[in-house]
């Protein structure tokens, strides 16, 4: 069983930065697929940024070029930095986690593909 926490949220000003943190715990850090998420009151989670076991990255179109995913395998965390960001963002994010040598490039941006998730973390960006 893997369990997750993310950590960072907060508030924070148009244009200024944060950067989320998601630790795990329990299971094989190192061979996990892991994925950010958000999520709008009302609205399903959509997907942000996902990093593969081997590195591999993804990006949702939306943050390309302002989020930047990354993951420390000796410390069992997963990042999320998060520049110029824009009132829009404003939601909660959510770490996930799966085990699979096996996922498509398409794969990373399902919710349904994570069987791992964190509580969340309230991100608000004020204007």
């Amino acid at each position: 069983q893997v369990q997750l926490v993310e950590s960072g949220g907060g508030l924070v000003q148009a244009g200024g930065s944060l950067r989320l943190s998601c630790k795990a715990s329990g299971g094989s850090f190192s061979v996990y697929n892991l994925g950010w998420f958000r999520q709008f009151p009302g609205k399903e989670r959509e997907f942000v940024a996902a990093i593969a076991w081997s590195n591999s990255i993804y990006y949702a179109e939306f943050v390309k070029g302002r989020f930047t995913i990354s993951r420390d395998n000796a410390k069992n965390t997963v990042y999320l930095q998060m520049n110029s960001l824009k009132p829009e963002d404003t939601a909660v994010y959510y770490c996930a986690a799966r085990f699979s040598y096996n996922l498509r490039g398409s794969d990373y941006f399902r919710v349904d593909q994570y069987n791992y998730w964190g509580q969340g973390t309230q991100v608000t960006v004020s204007s």
